[in-house]
């Protein structure tokens, strides 16, 4: 019998031997081949609540951008409270996943009255999102941007020194649907950045300024920020741009003190923006090179609607003018390289239509009608013990109705193709 079993074993044996075998041929083969890879597994977002609104402790806002910092991926801070109140400056903003913070559904405050010094939010992290939030009385900035992809929306800055500090380094800053308000300086650009956006908000009572984007030099390197659809109410100034690349078009400002727009240096374009009232210039051109001016409307403004002064090379056209104190002025502009003023229309100015004070500029199609003065006021500049600087526009096919010219005390009747000397 035991006999019998041992062909039967050698033969099992041997099966099991041969499967052994064909497996590691199989196992070799595979091992050559180049599987395909796995699908990326999304990372999800690290949630943190905030549910105390004090300066610190278990739940506070500092407790969780500690907590984000920290985060292996995207964080997500949600307030849970309708306010906070700082009491000491918070950690910075450094999760470099993405972060995200958001104001309960009707809007979290960030009372920072409290703090002496330092920004209520310092941005350092890239793809960092702020919304609804309110951030109030910030003795210097409310938020410091210096990092990249960075988005504020439906929030609002009242009260600090500078609203919005934007850093040099700082690129695809997007602000938009915010409320700025009774601050210095509401947003500060320390240069144009890549893709920068200002658009939709609103900018009201801001001291100084509502935007200041300038630098001492300008740099080739730039791309433009954009300004548009933004409303600035009473403003001291509502946007100051100089030697930064910038597109100011299709905004509102109403009743600046100072000015609706002050241009410095170069690479500046102002145009399809609506400017109304107040005791101000409405735009004004100071030491700007290669400026654009274009189809614009301007009304009810104490003073001049466009003032271009100590500029060279700066184009005014196709604006329209009405019921101002002035429609446009050419003030101390550089001979080499002229200024020009074609096709705009200035109707009833409560005095000149054109001041040209020791300047030289292109005047072609433009029209004033019903001027209460003069249409075109030219004049010399002489200054104090120094040397007359001659004012000799260039006049072509301009229609001033029936105002006079005045040139030194006396109307000039020149022909309107040729040069008033």
């Amino acid at each position: 019998m035991a006999v019998r079993r041992r062909p039967l074993i050698a033969i099992a044996v041997l099966l099991v031997l041969a499967a052994v075998v064909a497996g590691g041929q199989w196992y070799q083969r595979q091992r050559g081949r180049v599987l395909p890879a796995l699908p990326p597994v999304a990372a999800k977002a690290a949630e943190v609540h905030v549910t105390n609104g004090a300066d610190r402790g278990p739940g506070s806002l500092r407790e969780a951008l500690f907590i984000v910092a920290a985060a292996t991926g995207p964080a997500h801070v949600i307030f849970d409270v309708p306010e906070v109140r700082l009491e000491s400056v918070l950690p910075a903003l450094v999760n470099g996943h993405g972060l995200r913070i958001s104001g309960a559904a009707a809007g979290t405050a960030i009372d920072a009255r409290a703090l002496e010094a330092g920004p209520v939010l310092d941005v350092s992290g890239p793809g960092t999102e702020l919304e609804n939030l309110r951030i109030n009385g910030c003795p210097a900035a409310g938020i410091l941007v210096r990092t990249v992809r960075f988005r504020l929306a439906s929030s609002a800055v009242q009260g600090c020194d500078v609203g919005i500090e934007v850093a040099g380094n700082a690129s695809d800053v997007l602000l938009e649907r915010n409320q700025f308000g009774n601050n210095r300086v509401a947003l500060r650009f320390g240069a144009a950045g890549q893709n920068s956006t200002v658009a939709g908000n609103e900018f009201r009572q801001d001291r100084d300024a509502g935007i200041w984007a300038v630098r001492s030099a300008p740099d080739g390197h730039d791309a433009l920020l954009s300004v548009h659809d933004n409303k600035f109410i009473e403003e001291g100034t509502g946007v100051v741009a100089g030697n930064i690349p910038i597109v100011i078009e299709q905004n509102e400002f109403i009743n600046a003190r100072e000015a609706d727009v002050h241009l410095v240096g170069a690479a500046a374009v102002v145009r399809q923006n609506h400017i109304n009232g107040g005791a101000s210039m409405g735009i004004v051109a100071e030491s700007a090179r290669n400026a654009v001016i274009d189809a614009n409307e301007l009304e009810g403004l104490t003073a001049y609607g466009v003032l271009v002064r100590g500029s060279f090379n700066t184009l005014v056209r196709n604006n329209r003018l009405h019921n101002c104190g002035y429609g446009l002025a050419f003030v101390l502009g550089d001979a080499r390289a002229v200024s020009t003023a074609s096709d705009n229309t200035i109707i009833e100015p409560k005095y000149n239509g054109i001041d040209v004070i020791g300047d030289s500029p292109i005047l072609r199609h433009n029209n004033v009608l019903r001027a209460h003065a003069y249409a075109l006021h030219v004049e010399d500049f002489q200054p104090p013990g120094g040397q007359r600087i001659a004012a000799q526009p260039f006049l072509d096919n301009n229609n001033f109705g029936n105002s006079p010219i005045h040139r030194a005390g006396a109307a000039v009747a020149a022909p309107v193709s040729t040069p008033v000397r």
